[in-house]
C-alpha cells in the first residue's frame, strides 16, 4: 500500500478510468479532473504527491496547469508526467524549464504509466533524502 496520492487529469473519461484502476489495484489514492482548470484547484487544495495530466484539454492545457503549478508554492514541486498524442512532442527545453518528469504518447499502457510514476516517486524520494 503506497498511500500516495495521484491526480489524474484529462477529458477522456475512459483514460482516466483505465489508469485510475490500475492505480488502485497497486495502493495509490486516485482524484482525479478533466480540465486544468480543475486541476489546478484540486492540486492546491489536495496536494497530490504527482499529477498526471494529459496536453489537449479544454479550459486549461497540461502545459497552462504545470505553469500555473510552478508559479506557487505549495504545488511547484509537484512531480508531473505528461500525456500527449501519438507524434506530439514537448520540446527538451520546454519540458526541463517546467520541470516535467515524463512524457508519455498515447496510447500507452497504464502498466507503462504505473511505472513510470513509480520511476517519477522513487527519484524525488532519493532526492529529498539525500
Amino acid at each position: 500500500m503506497t498511500g500516495k496520492k495521484v491526480l489524474i487529469v484529462d477529458d477522456e473519461i475512459h483514460i482516466v478510468h483505465v489508469v485510475a484502476i490500475k492505480l488502485r489495484n497497486n495502493g495509490y489514492e486516485v482524484i482525479s479532473a478533466d480540465n486544468g482548470a480543475e486541476a489546478y484547484e484540486l492540486a492546491c487544495k489536495e496536494k497530490p504527491d504527482i499529477i498526471v495530466t494529459d496536453f489537449q484539454m479544454p479550459v486549461m492545457t497540461g502545459l497552462e496547469l504545470v505553469e500555473k503549478l510552478r508559479q506557487h508554492q505549495e504545488t511547484k514541486d509537484i512531480p508531473v508526467i505528461m500525456l500527449t498524442a501519438r507524434n506530439f512532442a514537448i520540446p527538451k527545453e520546454q519540458q526541463e524549464e517546467l520541470r516535467i518528469s515524463d512524457c508519455l504518447s498515447k496510447p500507452f499502457s497504464p502498466k507503462e504509466l504505473l511505472g513510470n510514476i513509480e520511476d517519477v516517486l522513487y527519484q524525488k524520494q532519493v532526492m529529498v533524502s539525500n
